[in-house]
């Protein structure tokens, strides 16, 4: 490769000025093999120019030619292909990429950090070098002998310099002296050597001839020395001086140091002992409050609040490591133990002595109040017992048996003090809502062996459905056990006991939220989560349907509880454990008394639930009535039960007509008076639930009845009774219902259409045959014309038929048939008048479609019926108003 380089340097650059520094031989990677050699060249005059010139051998002779050349600038990336694996392909994409294959990967390297260095050197353009080696791009390491070569030959062109005009005459004249120069190197090259030993003889002599310079300057020699010598003295003496300072320098800063430790420690030690003075010394006030202090007066039990407060601080106190093996910590510490547990003791005793007087106290009771249905209120204990707050928190976080024992006193004797005050509370409401079933009963003379009032509930527990005769006969009992009841007794009563229902839970709902306001504020039981001791819980009903979301999840609590509130829960269902038992008693007694009485109580405990979960979805208010709730719902639920099944247990006399069945007017009351109790309730998809049930019973009892019906046709049965509930249900606009109300009329109306065809054919019955007989022979294939030609249906047989019919006969059937419907239809309902006119149309309907058979069937007869159609309204009116 040496030998090619040179022949290339000297047939190819030399000629052009240029210098070769590196080469590689390749050919294209992918084709068939033609060898050729990429060259790196740089020219000799500046401005340099950085070359990549493809060298190729003719084909003709043996000599290289230039084939193709690209600028070193014009190149913008250099691809090694692998820069860890030896893979002899590169690329180097000039203005395209050209894909090259090195001879061998050493050569490859080589040339690429030839072309690596001259960019450096000459461009400092930015050349993209791929996958190769970092090794190979480090300028100053070699790499091979190409390396070598390549950059001795760039330092010698850097370095070279032309020679001045002076150093050439002074090379010619020389030359010329040794004209053998040229011709006897190694003789040029002795004779130079004696000529430099001559110049350095002379050089020496000259040296020697100048003794007396040199012995001057051996003399200044020795002054300097002496001098330097002197110095030295000088500064051993300085040194040793400045020894001794240092030790006494040393001295003194060992000195301070020990006086910084010590004023630090101290400093240290009056942190310490400010520390336990500031947070561990109590004042003897303080003290004197703690063993002493007055707990009835406000101004000692703000005194004994401090003191506390100050005890729990100085208790709490964190000491620093070490503090409590000191002896004063230790004293301070049992005196802070001491002065804690006296004082813990005293307020203790002292609350436990209010609670004992306050259950015993027998002068909140209503036994003296029984006018008044109040529950005494207990503000003035809760006042005066809420200054001892900050003293029962203090006694939970430093004495929690002591706070434990106190928080069960409370409870065991205000349960005691409650359950007298409810007990009585209920039993005067009992007596005002007996003493209302007393008076009611001795005003219309009611007496039953159960006591129960009879309200609209009596007119549904005996149905029996009478004739018009017999129901006049029985007016006067109906009325004092129906009608008189429902619109004297039944509301008074009612009305009455909503008042006290209303009452008593306007009273339990202030009582129940009052005291638990104050079980949280008195014993700090709403912020942190806490272990309680357990108290007794009351049971619970499971609920059935929508009320099972309304009951507290009581089965949960077993032995710990989660959160001080379900403490405070707990502590509620103790105190008032009496409460739900009579509450439940009272629903009882209303429920017992009329059975109506509980749509009152759901709507106004509806009411009350929803009051006190918008207050506290979790309190024992609003757990307690929502169990009571389920109580009330199902005796609403066991009402509408009762009602269905008083109307399937319906029983119907067979000698008088049915009219308007009691269910059906029971179920009116009853919608009119859930209306007006339901009005503006939270509640009312109860209501609404209860209404599908009564109306489809109403409807299945009224078909089943009138099925039943002997006396009164069945038409008849279902057309008066679903006009009445059309009627009831349009006046009272009960959105539930509108399907039922359609129902009810669309009903009405078939079973009036229907009476009234049945009814029609009676009194033209041989015309209304023979026109059936024309109908069906059209319907089998006769032609209408040809019907005149049947032998039972000509022309003779027609005007015979049209004969018996005369008007003044058509007009005795008419009065006949009037008579008949008076019969069938009842009073209450004033539907004659309805079904009169109805039948008048009807009646026209069917004279104008015997006319039109006649002109159809029997064209040119000249035959017509025997009376008009102006005869008839004369007939329907004379008949109307005869009656």
């Amino acid at each position: 490769m040496t030998a090619i380089k040179h022949a290339l340097q000297r047939d190819i650059f030399t000629p052009n000025d240029e210098r070769l520094l590196g080469i590689v031989n390749v050919c294209k990677a992918g084709k068939k093999k033609k060898n050729c050699f990429l060259c790196a060249t740089v020219t000799t005059e500046r401005p340099v120019q950085v070359k990549v010139v493809k060298v190729k051998k003719s084909d003709k002779g043996d000599f290289y030619k230039r084939q193709q050349t690209w600028e070193l600038r014009d190149l913008t990336e250099v691809d090694a292909k692998d820069a860890s694996k030896e893979n002899p392909e590169f690329d180097l994409h000039f203005e395209k990429v050209y894909r090259w294959l090195a001879s061998s990967t050493a050569e490859k390297n080589s040339f690429i950090s030839c072309i690596w260095k001259l960019n450096q050197r000459y461009l400092r353009k930015k050349v993209e070098f791929v996958n190769v080696s970092p090794q190979l791009l480090e300028e100053s390491v070699p790499s091979g002998e190409s390396q070598s070569v390549a950059g001795g030959e760039e330092d010698a062109l850097d370095d070279y310099q032309e020679l001045s005009t002076r150093e050439e005459q002074d090379i010619e004249g020389m030359m010329e002296t040794c004209e053998y120069a040229i011709s006897n190197a190694e003789a040029f090259a002795e004779q130079l050597s004696k000529e430099l030993q001559v110049l350095d003889g002379a050089n020496i002599q000259s040296i020697m001839a100048s003794e007396k310079q040199v012995n001057i300057l051996m003399q200044l020699l020795d002054e300097s020395l002496a001098e330097v010598d002197t110095i030295e003295g000088k500064l051993s003496s300085y040194e040793e001086m400045l020894q001794s300072v240092k030790e006494q320098m040393d001295q003194i800063s060992q000195s301070n140091r020990l006086i910084q430790i010590s004023n630090t420690n101290n400093g240290k030690l009056l942190d310490e002992i400010q520390f336990l003075v500031n947070y561990m010394d109590l004042s003897k006030g303080h003290i004197r409050a703690l063993q002493d202090g007055d707990l009835t007066s406000p101004k000692g039990i703000e005194a004994c609040i401090n003191a506390s407060e100050a005890l729990l601080q100085c208790m709490n106190v964190a000491l620093r490591p070490g503090h409590e093996k000191l002896m004063a910590v230790k004293q301070q510490q049992l005196l802070f133990a001491d002065l804690r547990d006296t004082f813990a003791r005293r307020l203790t005793n002292h609350l436990n002595n209010v609670f004992v007087h306050q259950g015993h106290d027998q002068s909140s009771t209503l036994s003296q109040h029984t006018a008044e249905l109040t529950l005494p209120k207990h503000s003035p204990l809760h006042r005066d017992l809420l200054r001892y707050a900050k003293l029962m928190e203090w006694l939970k976080n430093t004495h929690r048996e002591k706070y434990e024992g106190l928080s069960r006193t409370y409870v065991d004797y205000m349960s005691r003090l409650y359950e007298r005050e409810i007990k009585d509370f209920f039993e005067v409401a009992k007596i005002k809502m007996a003493g209302t079933t007393k008076e009611a009963k001795g005003k219309f003379g009611l007496h039953g062996s159960s006591g129960k009032l009879t309200g609209s509930t009596s007119s549904l527990n005996k149905l029996t459905v009478q004739g018009s005769n017999s129901r006049r006969s029985q007016s006067s009992s109906l009325l004092d056990m129906g009608n008189m009841s429902a619109s004297d007794l039944d509301v008074a009563d009612r009305t009455k006991f909503d008042k006290i229902f209303e009452q008593v839970l306007s009273e339990l709902e202030p009582l129940c939220l009052a005291e638990q306001d104050f079980i949280s504020k008195f014993f700090k039981l709403q912020q942190h989560p806490t272990i309680t001791p357990p108290l007794a819980q009351p049971e619970t009903e499971d609920s059935d349907g929508v009320m099972q979301s309304r009951v507290a999840p009581q089965a949960e609590h077993r032995h710990s509880f989660s959160s001080e509130k379900d403490l405070v829960r707990l502590m509620m269902n103790k105190i008032f454990q009496s409460i739900e038992t009579e509450l439940n008693s009272l629903i009882a007694l209303g429920d017992k008394i009329d059975s109506f009485n509980s749509l009152y109580m759901l709507v106004k405990m509806s009411h009350h639930v929803w009051t006190a979960e918008n207050v506290d979805p979790a309190s024992y208010l609003s757990t307690t009535l929502g169990n009571v709730l389920v109580t009330v719902k199902r005796n609403f639920d066991k009402c509408i039960s009762g009602q269905i099944r008083q109307m399937e247990e319906v029983k119907i006399s067979k000698k008088s007509k049915v009219g308007i069945l009691l269910f059906v007017t029971g179920f009116e009351e009853f919608a009119q008076l859930a209306e007006t109790i339901f009005r503006n309730a939270e509640r009312r998809g109860d209501l609404d639930k209860a209404y599908v049930k009564l109306i489809r019973a109403v409807f299945m009892n009224v078909e089943k009845v009138a099925s039943e019906s002997q006396k009164t046709p069945r038409d008849v049965v279902m057309m008066e009774n679903f006009h009445h509930i059309f009627s009831t249900l349009s006046r009272l606009k009960i959105s539930c219902l509108e399907a039922e109300r359609r129902e009810a009329k669309h009903k009405y109306t078939d079973h009036l259409q229907s009476y009234v065809i049945n009814s029609l054919g009676q009194p033209l019955e041989k015309l209304n045959h023979f026109f059936e007989g024309v109908e069906a022979r059209v319907a089998q294939g006769v032609r209408e014309e040809e019907v005149s030609y049947q032998l039972a249906f000509n022309k003779q047989e027609l005007r015979k038929v049209i004969k018996e019919y005369p008007g003044k006969e058509v007009k005795k059937g008419l009065d006949n048939l009037y008579k008949k419907v008076d019969k069938h239809l009842c009073e209450e309902e004033s539907l004659l008048q309805v079904v009169w006119h109805s039948m008048q149309d009807e009646f026209i309907r069917q004279y104008k479609h015997f006319e039109d058979l006649i002109g159809r069937c029997y064209p040119g007869s000249g035959i017509t019926m025997e009376f008009t159609i102006q005869d008839m309204l004369e007939y329907f009116s004379s008949i109307a108003q005869s009656h």
